[in-house]
């Protein structure tokens, strides 16, 4: 497997004997060199001592010198300079345009380490590496879920950025839409989102300062005033949309695109689009109050909203009223929205903004909320990961969606301290059945 061979070289994974390239000179390797996924040799800026003399330069792997050819290497100008060749198969000799030979390595992929990728890749339980976790130092530990947070961070913006995009290179209606996927938690996250991206922030701006016309256009855009009910707050709102829509072009989304099942009733569509109605009319929350909020305290306000009068005895246009229940967004579901929405938004216009201050601020936003208690974070926790804030939870859930349900172990340091087992670890650290002794 191309793959392991490639990253027994990355990290050095070599026979405890001195190496030697086929034509008996002796190899030392003092950098494997930056593995490049682009095109052009596997390992970039190695650096290597043949019989003393240091080379640098890059180096190209393969199962077999054969597939060289079958690459086609032999026909492009990239690796008519490389510095070594390594396969596991040398089954014939390479050589230079001047007809001199490139050296080459034997290296076989240890069968420890084999075997140990084998048992992670194959194993079933989560997290895979749970037999490792216990022996690992507190440091690794940091640094790697340090790093995972900066990714997670990374992959947001992104995301963001792409938002941005596709409207106009708009901040307030990337935040306004950023801000509208987080409030369908998850469930109906994608539905908000399709719905945010439908409606013309510059037309709903011009009825800002009526209540009743934001609720039309939200609704109706909402796809959830195309049917009949007796109901005269309903009826008022459908004669309003029809009145929006003609005025403004306006095409709502399918209505069947919104989930109810096993939702709380706090948590349906219609009370999230009704407290962001009053989010949007009371400007509360836009990006420029968040930018000017100087702290944890002052952001968690800017999310304080309820519903208009009708929304106070009703969960959906078609339920019966019920005693009047102020209808508030918890202070669970403000932590979630400052960890999904509000620092991810912070970080990406710092990154845009190259203002490091806004960054730090999203990277303390984290830290100051309370770490997240989901399923995910529960099978880390279980092994002996602690969690301290929101940080370490969302470098746990970047951990699991982008490596562990992806099986990529080669690329995460837990899976690296698995792999790198070898045979003297389960006498050192682990009982035969693999758990650690009591």
């Amino acid at each position: 497997m191309e793959q392991l061979l490639h990253y027994t070289w990355k990290h050095k994974i070599f026979p405890f004997h001195e190496l030697r390239t086929t034509d008996g000179r002796l190899l030392e390797v003092l950098n494997p060199g930056i593995h490049n996924t682009d095109a052009g040799p596997d390992f970039i800026g190695a650096k290597i001592k043949l019989d003393g003399t240091e080379w640098v330069g890059n180096v190209e792997l393969h199962l077999k010198t054969s597939d060289w050819f079958r690459h086609h290497h032999d026909t492009d100008s990239a690796y008519e300079n490389i510095i070594l060749h390594v396969a596991t198969d040398i089954d014939q000799p390479l050589f230079y345009p001047n007809g001199q030979e490139i050296p080459q390595l034997q290296l076989d992929v240890p069968t420890y380490v084999r075997e140990n990728f084998s048992e992670l890749s194959q194993n079933d339980c989560r997290p895979r590496c749970r037999n490792v976790l216990a022996h690992l130092s507190t440091f690794l530990v940091h640094n790697w879920m340090t790093s995972l947070t900066l990714e997670r961070f990374e992959e947001r913006t992104r995301q963001i950025m792409e938002r941005r995009e596709s409207l106009d290179k708009n901040w307030e209606d990337t935040f306004f839409v950023t801000l509208a996927r987080n409030f369908g938690f998850g469930i109906n996250g994608d539905a908000f989102e399709q719905w945010a991206h439908s409606i013309p922030m510059m037309a709903v701006g011009k009825h800002r300062d009526d209540l009743f016309q934001i609720e039309a256009m939200f609704f109706g855009q909402a796809g959830l005033l195309d049917v009949h009910y007796e109901d005269d707050y309903y009826l008022r709102l459908q004669r309003e949309y029809h009145y929006l829509r003609q005025k403004f072009s306006l095409t709502p989304m399918s209505g069947s695109a919104w989930k109810f099942l096993r939702l709380r009733p706090q948590n349906f569509p219609h009370i999230r689009i009704a407290q962001l109605a009053m989010l949007y009319y009371e400007q509360r929350l836009n990006l420029s109050r968040l930018l000017n909020a100087d702290n944890l305290s002052e952001m968690a306000s800017l999310l304080l909203t309820h519903v208009s009068d009708y929304w106070l005895t009703h969960y959906t246009f078609a339920s019966q009223p019920t005693k009047p229940i102020e209808k508030t967004l918890s202070s669970s579901s403000i932590q979630l929205i400052l960890i999904n929405s509000v620092a991810p938004m912070l970080f990406a216009y710092g990154k845009y903004k190259s203002d490091q201050t806004l960054c730090d601020r999203a990277f303390t936003l984290w830290q100051q909320l309370a770490p997240e208690n989901n399923a995910i974070i529960r099978d880390w926790t279980s092994v002996g990961i602690t969690c301290e804030n929101a940080a370490d939870t969302q470098a746990l859930i970047q951990l699991h969606r982008n490596y562990c349900l992806r099986r990529d172990c080669l690329r995460c340091k837990f899976g690296y301290e698995y792999i790198r087992r070898t045979p003297d670890f389960l006498r050192e650290g682990e009982t035969e059945e693999g758990q650690t002794p009591s």
